[in-house]
């Protein structure tokens, strides 16, 4: 499965002789491939070049003393052993040009993800990736991004409202690539992961700000870290498999995901973190199953809850919680 999008970086600057011999004639021998006028300018002394394939792949490339190389295509073979990059350790004139190229074929191919630009942004090295250019899109539209009972447009929105205060924008390659780039949809993978932002959000409008993917002395990784002046505290996130899609029934369903992650990854941590069961994949009548039993998870401090694309979240908890939520939801 290929990974986000991210840049290869050349530690030298390319002729245009060597960007038509090495990597035009390359592409366009191996797969077809014209070069075409980019859509933008860019700042300085770059020169920029776009690659479009004859499959629908596209590639980037932009060279002045040094070269940055961006595809969801073949990489040509001179460009192989070049270092990977995040975007943010690109010069800033080649990131925003070649975001605004992304972008502008992201709109392209899917006119409706203009009415929603923090969550094209923040998702663009998954949304153009080679092999997730398709599945993505699709799991917000026509899965409402893991919201059942709710049309898409509420729950893209949810997530573009989120995004919009950019408190992940720091970690934006980390989340992002949490979506994943399988070519077909992976619903209980990408609503899994979708779960973790909701409880970014719960942390944040609570007052906390978060740290992603905090490693522990055990070799494995937290979802967050959420502090403030006197909290410090690692917070795990999982979420049940809808009930619709196995034998157990939602409480059922509760305690098996539950245990999973307590006989595993927190086991080994050795207790401390906090475990957040997200059930906002759930429907109505399920949810109402499990808010009557409020079945125990096995650990303790927990926080079940389940939310609503209009922002509602209310849920239930195990244990003295070293978190004060009721800021950002209801307890019952």
């Amino acid at each position: 499965m290929a990974q986000p999008l991210r840049f290869r970086f050349s530690p030298h600057g390319w002729s245009d002789g060597q960007v038509q011999s090495q990597i035009l004639q390359r592409l366009q021998s191996n797969i077809g491939a014209e070069s075409v006028g980019p859509r933008f300018d860019i700042n300085g002394s770059w020169r920029t070049y776009r690659f479009e394939m004859d499959n629908g792949d596209l590639a980037l490339f932009a060279t002045d003393d040094n070269a940055y190389w961006m595809g969801n295509t073949e990489t040509p073979q001179p460009l192989w052993r070049t270092d990977k990059i995040d975007w943010e350790e690109a010069p800033y004139p080649v990131a925003r040009w070649a975001q605004r190229e992304l972008l502008d074929t992201l709109y392209e191919r899917d006119p409706w993800l203009e009415s929603y630009p923090y969550l094209s942004w923040f998702f663009l090295p998954v949304f153009m990736s080679k092999d997730g250019r398709g599945s993505t899109q699709a799991f917000f539209r026509k899965h409402a991004a893991g919201f059942p009972e709710s049309g898409w447009r509420e729950g893209v929105t949810f997530f573009e409202r989120f995004l919009e205060t950019g408190v992940l924008d720091e970690y934006r390659y980390t989340m992002a690539g949490k979506l994943g780039t399988s070519v077909d949809v992976d619903h209980t993978r990408m609503a899994a992961a979708m779960a973790e932002f909701i409880a970014a959000k719960l942390l944040t409008e609570a007052g906390y700000g978060i740290v992603p993917e905090i490693e522990v002395t055990t070799g494995h990784s937290l979802d967050f870290r959420a502090t403030d002046g006197e909290t410090n505290v690692l917070v795990e996130v999982t979420r049940p498999v809808n009930p619709d899609d196995r034998r157990a029934a939602a409480v059922e369903a509760v305690r098996e995901t539950a245990a999973t992650k307590t006989s595993g990854q927190l086991a080994e941590h050795g207790g401390g973190a906090v475990l957040v069961v997200d059930c906002s994949n759930f429907r109505r009548q399920q949810w109402e199953e499990v808010l009557a039993e409020q079945p125990s998870v096995g650990h303790r401090p927990a926080v079940v809850y389940r939310a609503r694309p209009s922002g509602h979240i209310e849920g239930y908890s195990e244990g003295r919680v070293p978190l004060d939520l009721d800021a950002a939801m209801g307890f019952v």
